[in-house]
């Protein structure tokens, strides 16, 4: 198969189309963008739209593209699902149906295909530009704060975060994602900007992303090390298998699980034990799966039913909480973490 990636150099501002779907239909597919910095030495990467539904990135790099900002270091800025981003509803589709998810294909556990070897290209391409750091733009479905997530929490990755939130993850799973696989190449985060869609998540991602470009230099000994609120542990939380889903203000027929309507009111919430999440129909069985980073299902330690209503069983706080039916059964629910 030929290389999936346009390898396009930076555009001039004036030849950048002033809205971004406009942008990417005429990029016509993922591209990877070179745009020269004032120390041709060294590069940092951006990767954004890995899923189409998610369009902070994508505004902040067209925005920053049509500023003509000079970098601080040599930028490449990769724009990854196009097609599925411009399918009809536009920025509205996480993959194209009948395909797969393509930030679970950066690893093993996606078997060969035209989406990991799509994936092994990109990140191919980002081992070759020797990068000193790697951000990863997504939003989130659910009402949720601007906050990063990183595969190690050491002073480089505070730093970048810090660009963009006060809050990061520590993140320990083996999922396919693209930042699995650059820890040891650099200093890697995710920064998730907030609500899909909404104005103050496109204006974090792009004030992070001036940031992150525009500084001389944003890692390293000497530079101050902000002070984040840091979470750990996390734990992936889905619908068990066969289990249908609803959402809803209280038990909606036909749905072995409803889950509460407004649930993602409590991201980054500590919920006690005894938080109601949702309502299991009689005689459903067990809804859920829970599974952290050692693969051993956890569910039942997290949460129990009483009086036929699905309770947490201890403390918890639960992030990136879903009210999408679509993305809670092709992806998850929400995932649990622990303050640290």
């Amino acid at each position: 198969m030929s290389f999936p990636l346009q390898l396009l150099d930076g555009p001039r501002a004036a030849d950048v189309p002033a809205d971004p779907v406009a942008f990417l239909r005429r990029l016509g597919g993922p591209a990877a963008i070179r745009v020269a910095g004032r120390d041709r030495r060294r590069c940092r990467v951006v990767v954004t739209l890995l899923h189409g539904n998610e369009p902070s990135g994508l505004r902040a790099v067209h925005g920053w593209l049509r500023a003509g900002r000079l970098p601080a270091t040599d930028a490449l800025l990769v724009l990854g699902g196009v097609a599925a981003a411009l399918a009809e509803p536009v920025l509205t589709r996480r993959e194209l149906p009948g395909s797969v998810d393509l930030n679970r294909c950066f690893g093993d556990r996606e078997p060969a295909g035209p989406a990991r070897e799509f994936a092994r290209a990109i990140l191919d391409l980002i081992r070759r530009s020797e990068p000193e750091a790697l951000v990863d733009v997504h939003n989130n479905t659910g009402h949720n704060p601007v906050y990063g997530v990183a595969p190690r929490v050491g002073d480089a990755e505070r730093q970048l975060v810090g660009l963009f939130a006060g809050r990061v993850v520590h993140y320990d799973l083996r999922l396919g994602a693209l930042v699995e696989e650059t820890p040891e190449l650099c200093p890697t985060v995710v920064v998730e900007a907030g609500r899909a869609g909404a104005p103050a998540a496109d204006a974090a991602a792009r004030r992070g992303l001036d940031l992150l470009l525009g500084q001389d230099d944003i890692v390293g000994s000497g530079l101050p090390v902000p002070v984040l609120e840091l979470f750990s542990r996390p734990v992936r939380v889905e619908a068990a298998p066969g289990v249908s889903l609803a959402y809803g203000a209280g038990a909606c027929a036909g749905a072995a699980l409803t889950v509460a309507e407004d649930i993602d009111r409590h991201n980054f919430e500590r919920l006690a034990p005894g938080t109601a999440m949702g309502w299991l129909a009689a005689g459903a069985p067990w809804p859920l799966v829970a599974r952290g980073a050692d693969g051993a299902d956890c569910s039942r330690e997290l949460f129990e039913l009483v009086d036929g209503r699905l309770v947490t069983r201890r403390e918890l706080v639960p992030i990136m909480m879903t009210t999408d039916p679509g993305i809670a059964t092709s992806d998850c629910l929400f995932y649990a973490v622990e303050p640290s």
